[in-house]
């Protein structure tokens, strides 16, 4: 099989989320908070492993602008500045696959910095 390709694409901007259909029939609805404190950019993930930056207080974060690259993936910028993430078309759909894991993962890494959610 090859890798899922995105057919539709759609900001809802009041509710704060990103809609991505894939050729796969799947429709994943991903926040723009998820979205920003799973950057694929440097200034979150680091440059190697255990270089991750712990994103704080992003709870109502939006999207600004979406602009693609290539064939290959879109850059997202948010409201609080972000904006140098490539979200590739593998990386949105891995997103979409495994969403509650990756948020609790995130909530738990929260808690274990004693921070929650919540500004």
């Amino acid at each position: 099989m090859s890798n899922p390709w995105p057919i539709d694409i759609k900001l809802h901007r009041v509710s704060r989320v990103l809609e991505v259909s894939f050729d796969t029939e799947e429709t994943f609805r991903l926040s723009a908070e998820f979205l920003r404190v799973h950057s694929p950019s440097a200034e979150v993930k680091g440059h190697g492993p255990g270089q991750e930056v712990l994103q704080v207080g992003k709870e109502q974060v939006n999207i600004t602008a979406i602009n693609q690259v290539g064939n290959y993936a879109i850059q997202i910028s948010f409201d609080d500045g972000h904006a140098t993430g490539l979200y590739s078309w593998t990386t949105l759909y891995d997103f979409g696959k495994h969403q509650a894991e990756y948020w609790q993962r995130y909530l738990d890494a929260l808690a274990l910095a004693g921070h929650s959610r919540r500004a």
